[in-house]
């Protein structure tokens, strides 16, 4: 059975709107005020709002603000994995040590950086005061841009 043309446009409208959209989280407006514990329980509700509320460790309570980036930013993740080296493959005079490896035994281990996302928006938090209570109230019907 083929599918009609309006069911073949109604799928691509909603994988449109399944499209993923990354976001950067400021904490450090607030990084001095209050004491974040690593690995705290945390709750971000309201992304689809102007001002998403994140709640962390049911103790403390933060209030939020879209921002677009100036240009593009990049998101990477490192692991342990050894980086790829690349030999010279031909034999060169100035490479005096071809085949070889000099590693420094005092040296770091290297890690491996990939690339995993761009974002042009970044979501800066402040702390949630009860004078908010009123405005986000009034902003919890409307959409970032």
């Amino acid at each position: 059975m083929k599918e009609s043309e309006s069911e073949v446009r109604e799928k691509e409208e909603v994988e449109a709107e399944e499209e993923e959209e990354y976001v950067l989280l400021d904490l450090d407006g607030v990084s001095d005020h209050v004491q974040i514990p690593p690995n705290a329980p945390y709750v971000l509700s309201g992304l689809d709002t102007l001002n998403p509320i994140l709640t962390i460790d049911d103790k403390i309570k933060l209030i939020g603000e879209y921002e677009e980036t100036i240009g593009t930013c990049l998101v990477f993740n490192e692991s342990d994995e050894a980086p790829i080296v690349h030999e010279e493959a031909g034999p060169s005079e100035t490479n005096l040590f071809s085949g070889r490896c000099i590693v420094d035994p005092k040296q770091t281990p290297a890690k491996q950086v990939n690339a995993v996302a761009t974002l042009n928006k970044v979501l800066k938090f402040r702390l949630f005061l009860e004078a908010d209570n009123k405005g986000v109230a009034d902003k919890q019907d409307n959409k970032p841009s």
